[in-house]
Parts: C-alpha cells; structure tokens; sequence
C-alpha cells in the first residue's frame, strides 16, 4: 500500500471525526480532499467549536475515519487553519454546503477550513466481505494468519 493508496480510498469516503479541541470532543464533518496539498477541506460555519478552535490561528488537530465499505481506517494528524481562499471555497462549494447555509456560498457564516496533513497512522482492509470470509476460512484450513490488510504511517 502506498500514499496513493490511501488517497484513493479516502476520496472515496463522506466524513469523519474532527478533533479540533485537543481531544476535548470529536465532531462529525464532511471533508474534501487535495491530495496535491497533503491537504482536507471542511466548510463550517461561525459560531462552532471548531471555527472557535481556529479563530486566533492555526491549531494542532486530529482527524479519524472508519469506513469498513471502504476498507479505510485512519488516524491523521495535521493543522487546522482557518482559509480566506475565494477560489477553493468556489470550488469545493456543493449541493450539500448549500443546504446548510440560507444565503448560499455569500452567507457571511460560510467558514472554510483547511487540515493540512502531517503524519497519520492508516489501515487498509480488504474491501470485499467475501474475500475478507475467504481468507478466514483459508487461515482456519492452513492454519496462517489470514490476511488483514495492510497497516503503514504517513
């Protein structure tokens, strides 16, 4: 498994679990991926923890996913910082950033948030449930350990 690796299943997955307060409270979010940048995006809105988590500038932050459909599971830490960028906020702005916010992408509580990665911890599983069965049964006859996925830092 490689980088690439990760990044294809990732881009694949909704959401995961923001730790923008140290570890206080983890806070279910969307994200978008760069993986040119290293980089998630969020879009939020004034007024959460997480915007306040940020307001006085960047943060030290964690970010978990735990997709078994995906055969994706992560534990990346980066830092939160809030973004100005016009342009990226256009261009990841969507259907479902639009329902959040009464007065679109111009509402004045539209926050973006970038979480630059710098190091995670990441597991990666057989997708299938079959091959997953398969390989159990396989180590219960051979008596090998069956095959788990792989498991590598970033």
């Amino acid at each position: 498994m490689s980088h690439e690796d990760f990044w294809d299943r990732i881009e694949t997955v909704n959401a995961g679990m923001l730790d923008a307060s140290q570890g206080a409270r983890l806070i279910p979010m969307s994200h978008q991926c760069d993986r040119e940048a290293n980089t998630l995006w969020f879009i939020t809105a004034q007024g959460t923890q997480t915007v306040a988590a940020v307001e006085n500038g960047p943060s030290a932050c964690g970010y978990v996913v735990a997709e078994g459909g995906k055969g994706v599971y992560a534990h990346l830490k980066g830092t939160l910082a809030l973004s100005t960028d016009r342009a990226k906020l256009e261009e990841l702005w969507n259907a479902v950033a639009d329902t959040w916010f009464d007065g679109g992408i111009d509402d004045p509580d539209v926050r973006l948030l970038s979480f630059g990665i710098d190091c995670g911890e990441v597991w990666v599983t057989p997708t299938s449930g079959v091959r997953f069965l398969f390989s159990i049964a396989k180590a219960k006859m051979t008596g090998e350990e069956p095959d788990m996925g792989d498991h590598f830092h970033l």
